[in-house]
Parts: structure tokens; sequence; C-alpha cells
């Protein structure tokens, strides 16, 4: 059925995220949602002047895949991507899912063998070469997640999706610039006391162009420099697990004790490759409409008053030099429901209990970013 919504996300993809220019390719990756949807896109793209391409998938049958595959036939899908996302200018992914769990039966290694022979080399090509932006679709599956009726979490999934991004660029002008000039990082909380540096690492805002929905800054420790404890309060899915109570003690940037609700398989994965058990992103988020966890990571670590950090892959316009198959973005929210906490930049109180205390900063509290 027509959705008016439709085009007005596929306007944002299209006009803000991506910006698609005339004779532009766009690989269009549709993961279970609605073919309305995959068409508001398309008829989006050709208003540019781009030419679309559609790729189309679906969760079990990629499980199928994942589960029964060979370094050869793993390797050999993977070639056949590389080559094709070589040939687009931009991509843009909505990525949907009946069961969120759909992969949690799927042995680590199997999952491991598909991340470093497909999902790598893919990722690899696609983030520094093309102009891109990935976004969960919402299906009753999240809305469960959310404990919200379907209508209810549908409304509020547009509201995020659409809002005024351009207000939000405009307002991480000083957090970026803050963030450039830092060196030391000391975040406190319930069961938390970390200490690293950030100097001379690139800070990246986020407003849209990459993630819907979008409202962080990133950047990325020093590697060595991670010392302390964190234990995280927001629940974590990962390889179609959920991880609970995750807490990291940190030596010298390596993850030296890591315990949670399933402390052998979190562990397994650490334990992917010698990056895994470093961090390769700090962020902090700042987006209004999302105030609670949803289970799903492109919502969660834009969760206002949060930051998150991920042990794994640094990304490479905010590079430390870690390298893995992993990168798993952790959240903590810093909220007074969730516990409160501060973020201190070189002994400087920029952070309490989740609103921005550094008056340069306030236009990037809630009250500051709904227009």
């Amino acid at each position: 059925m027509y959705d008016p919504r439709f085009d007005e996300l596929a306007n944002v993809l299209i006009t803000h995220s991506t910006k698609i220019q005339p004779g532009e390719v766009v690989l269009i990756e549709g993961i279970e949602i609605p073919q309305e949807m995959v068409i508001a896109l398309i008829r989006s793209v050709r208003k540019a002047e781009g030419i679309p391409i559609v790729e189309i998938r679906q969760t079990r049958i990629q499980r199928e895949i994942i589960l029964g595959g060979t370094d050869d036939g793993i390797k050999l899908i993977g070639d056949y991507e590389c080559y094709r996302m070589k040939q687009v200018q931009a991509y843009i992914g909505i990525r949907g899912s009946h069961n969120i769990t759909e992969m949690s039966d799927v042995p680590s290694e199997a999952l491991q063998r598909y991340q470093k022979l497909l999902s790598r080399p893919l990722n690899d090509i696609r983030v520094p070469n093309t102009k891109w932006v990935v976004l969960r679709w919402p299906h009753p599956a999240m809305a469960q997640q959310a404990s919200m009726s379907t209508e209810a979490f549908e409304k509020y999934y547009f509201d995020v999706c659409t809002l005024d991004y351009s207000l939000m660029e405009k307002a991480m002008v000083p957090l970026t610039k803050m963030m450039e000039n830092t060196d030391e990082v000391h975040i406190k909380g319930e069961n938390t006391d970390l200490r690293f540096s950030i100097k001379d690492i690139p800070v990246i805002p986020c407003a849209g162009e990459y993630n819907i929905p979008d409202g962080e800054c990133f950047t990325s420790p020093v590697r060595d420099s991670v010392n302390g404890m964190i234990q995280f309060n927001t629940p974590t899915i990962y390889q179609g697990t959920t991880f609970t109570d995750v807490c990291l003690h940190f030596e010298n940037g390596k993850i030296v004790d890591a315990t949670s609700n399933h402390t052998e398989k979190l562990n397994n994965i650490l334990d992917t490759d010698d990056g895994a058990r470093y961090i390769g992103e700090f962020a902090i988020a700042f987006n209004p409409y999302i105030t609670k966890p949803l289970l799903d990571i492109l919502f969660d670590e834009k969760i206002a008053g949060s930051f998150h950090f991920t042990p794994g892959q640094a990304y490479e316009e905010a590079d430390n030099g870690n390298r893995s198959a992993v990168h798993w973005d952790m959240v903590m929210i810093q909220t007074p429901e969730y516990g409160g906490g501060e973020i201190y930049f070189d002994g400087k109180l920029v952070r309490k209990d989740g609103l921005f205390f550094h008056p340069e900063l306030e236009g990037l509290n809630p009250e500051n970013l709904i227009s």
C-alpha cells in the first residue's frame, strides 16, 4: 500500500544523505522491506537523474548461505559482490528483519568466515569509495523490541528518520572542534571509570549522511591508551545473540577481562583476531527522539545522552590503526534514569547525566534539536 512517508524518507536518502548527481549509479539493497519503499527509492534516484540498480535479500536465505558455506563458496560470492560495488557511486541499504535472532544458531566459525571473506572486503570497498547510507526498516519485530504497537512505532520511526538533520549539522560544529583539540577523555559512571586519549585522531560529525537515524560525533582512542573499566547498561545484539551487563577491563588499550550474561561467547568474539580486543571507535550521541534501547544498534548508538565504545575495526576516516573482522558498538546511556555519568575533556566537564554542560554545546541538548 502506498504511504507518502515512503517518498519523504526516499527524498532524505537521495537529496541529503547521498546527494545523488546526474549519471551516478546507485545500488539499492533491500532486506525484507516493502516493495513500495524500493519503488519510492528507484523513482527518487531517477528524479535526481541517477541510475538505480536493485538487490533484494531475505535473511533466512542469507542464513542458509552462511550456515553451509565453504571458504571457496563464500569467497566467490564476495568476489562477485566486490566487483559490483566497484561499479557504483552510491549505496543505499535498508535492512528489515522479521526475526532479529535469525542468526543466533549459526556457529561463530561460520559467521567469522562470512565476515572475513565477504563482509569485510566488501565494506573496505563500499565505505571509502561510495556515497552510502544504511538504515533499518520498522517491522513489527522492531515494534515488539520497543514495547510499542506497530502503528505507534512506525510513526516514531518516520519522525526519527526524517527530522531536520541540517539543524543538527550546525549544532555539532562546536563539539567537533572541541574533540579535535582534546587529548584525554575521562568517563565516569556506575561501575565505570575509563581514561583514554583521542589526540590527533580525526573527529567525524554525523548528521544523516551515512546512517539514518543519525546523531553522533565519532573518533577513536589512541590504540594503546585505554585504561580502566566500563560496564555497559544497554543490551546489545551481535551475531544473533543478545548480550547484557557487558563489563570490560582495559590495560594499555587491550581488553584483558570481559564478562556478560554470555561470557564464553563474548570472549570467543573478542578472540576473533588480535584487533578485536582493542577499541576502534568512540562516539558521543544525541538524537533527541531516541531515548531508550530498541535492541537495534543503528538506533541505540544514537540514544540522546549516550556514548558508544567499539571493540574492533577502526573507520578509515578516524583511524587509530586497529584492524579486525569485528566492529561491535557497545552503548552506555548516562541519563539519570540509567544511572547518570560524566564525560570530561582534559579535565573539564562537558556532559553530565546525559546533558551537555558546556555552554557552546547546549545546542545539542534535546530541546534544541527538535524544530
